[in-house]
């Protein structure tokens, strides 16, 4: 009795201690996270104004705002989940429905893992080498609008799968006992059962795609001009934002902590829908 008292009352101590510092680092982490929002919002907030939706970017010294860079944005943003969705949503459909039992499904999805935690700027530096470099092309907004999808794909392909999978067996089972052919079981009994989670999904990669600087960096470059050529360099707001804030100058310095906070406020906005388009679409238990 004493031994299993005295084991009983390490595992409390052990436990104890365990949530006292998991408590800490979660409030440290929210403390930071409120600093940096905090930062952003009294920086951001005062030099918001219609002229960084309208206008173009200014030279040094001038006033002017960030339409071409928003424009691109939203362009390679879009190519880029319009190219990562699709193969996204057949690869983890694949993974779900026809390699969960093959060696080639497990090699697969850890080749996903790898992918989807490999860091940006290595994506970038692939399709540089793949777009810009081996074809003897220039930067271009293609090759941007690549890179971000490289970044999309992982993400659609982790969520289709999982949420696949959660899909109950019966389902299946009840749709093939009445003859229906395997892809329309998957088409019109699996896709409707876990759609709220793929979307939700393609929402949150979307949010990530929209900060990313790196990529765009080696891919897109940069344009100080209105251009929406996909074979030329194009502008983004992240990079923008990069380059106004290593200038001294002070409107390009305003300006990139007003970008700094539209961009916090559009990644929130779509992490919020996500989240709500997936609870409202959550199947309810009796």
């Amino acid at each position: 009795m004493a031994e299993n008292t005295a084991l009983y009352t390490r595992r409390r101590i052990t436990n104890g201690i365990a949530i006292v510092m998991a408590t800490l680092a979660a409030v440290i982490g929210l403390v930071f996270l409120a600093w940096i929002l905090w930062t952003v919002i009294t920086r951001g907030l005062p030099n918001l104004n219609l002229d960084l939706f309208t206008k173009m970017t200014p030279p040094p010294g001038e006033s002017g705002g960030m339409l071409n860079a928003f424009a691109g944005s939203l362009i390679m943003c879009t190519i880029a989940i319009v190219i990562g969705t699709p193969l996204g949503i057949l690869a983890g459909t694949w993974l779900a429905e026809y390699g969960t039992a093959r060696k080639l499904g497990t090699v697969v999805r850890f080749v996903n893992d790898i992918l989807l935690s490999a860091p940006s700027i290595v994506l970038g530096l692939f399709v540089y080498s793949m777009l810009v470099l081996a074809t003897g092309r220039s930067f271009s907004g293609i090759a941007g609008a690549v890179a971000l999808a490289f970044i999309v794909l992982p993400v659609v392909v982790r969520t289709t799968d999982e949420m696949l999978r959660l899909v109950p067996t019966q389902m299946r089972e009840a749709a093939l006992s009445l003859g229906v052919p395997q892809w329309k079981v998957i088409v019109q009994v699996l896709y409707r059962g876990a759609a709220a989670g793929i979307v939700t999904g393609i929402l949150l990669a979307l949010a990530r795609i929209s900060g990313e600087t790196a990529p765009l960096l080696f891919t897109a470059l940069n344009n100080q001009f209105w251009s929406v050529d996909l074979n030329a360099p194009m502008a983004s707001v992240p990079v923008t934002m990069y380059n106004f804030s290593n200038n001294p100058d002070a409107n390009w310095n305003s300006m990139a902590w007003a970008a700094a906070l539209v961009l916090t406020l559009f990644v929130l906005a779509v992490s919020l829908f996500a989240r709500i388009f997936l609870l409202r679409n959550r199947p309810q238990n009796d």
